[in-house]
């Protein structure tokens, strides 16, 4: 399991160095679909986080830094804030970092936890999270750019990431955590993935895409077409999340 995602990982971030490889200084300086954020700083804020694997990797925990910040998504922005540079250096720095992170995550005991955001997480869901977040901030560059960015097999890991962490969603929204059961098709349209009990009253039902999306604040729910039933369907699906 750990090989297959950090593969599908290095995969991701692959499709990713292909995009951005040909881009303009004019399309590296364009808006993002991240708000307040140019491509190029979307990219150095997945170097930045990309460095942040290798230290974990090496012993470091990354949390101290974020909370003297106040929140992850302050933290993000001082760091990009701090770092801005030339669209040629961002985009070697973070090739390297990508290297760095896919090769520590390798060499890392499976078995052993390794300090993240929110706590001790093994090196698989590591790369899960990376994966996730690579995704998610492809859509940022390629929508405003206008470049095909198709749904993969690989959203099956995003879509999983996304059902394990709905018990710290709840918490976050100041829910009781509930069993939800997602029932989805993946991007080919025929295939079934499933996450959770077979017997959880409430469930979400959809396009895996949809989900995904949602999961990473890049799509309204109300305009996502998934289906939620029971009593803790709707609100798993508005505290979906993907990220700390």
């Amino acid at each position: 399991m750990t090989d297959a995602v950090i593969d599908d990982y290095a995969e991701e971030t692959a499709r990713l160095e292909g995009i951005l490889g040909p881009l303009t200084e004019e399309q590296w300086l364009t808006e993002s679909g991240a708000s307040g954020w140019s491509v190029a700083d979307v990219v150095l804020h997945l170097a930045q986080s990309e460095e942040g694997v290798v230290a974990t990797a090496g012993g470091s925990s990354p949390r101290a830094a974020t909370a003297a910040a106040g929140t992850v998504d302050d933290w993000a922005a001082q760091m990009v804030a701090a770092e801005r540079t030339a669209a040629a250096q961002v985009f070697s720095r973070w090739r390297r970092a990508r290297d760095a992170a896919v090769h520590a995550l390798r060499a890392a005991d499976p078995q052993v936890t390794l300090e993240w955001v929110t706590g001790p997480v093994k090196p698989a869901t590591l790369a899960t999270t990376r994966l996730a977040e690579h995704w998610a901030h492809g859509l940022d560059i390629t929508g405003p750019l206008g470049i095909d960015f198709p749904d993969t097999s690989r959203l099956r890991h995003i879509a999983w990431l996304a059902h394990r962490t709905l018990p710290y969603a709840f918490s976050l929204a100041g829910q009781e955590p509930a069993a939800v059961r997602c029932s989805l098709t993946a991007p080919d349209g025929v295939t079934a993935w499933t996450f959770g009990r077979e017997d959880a009253e409430s469930e979400i039902s959809g396009s895996a895409g949809a989900f995904c999306r949602v999961a990473a604040q890049r799509l309204d729910p109300a305009a996502s077409g998934l289906r939620a039933t029971g009593a803790h369907g709707a609100t798993a699906l508005r505290v979906l999340r993907t990220y700390a």
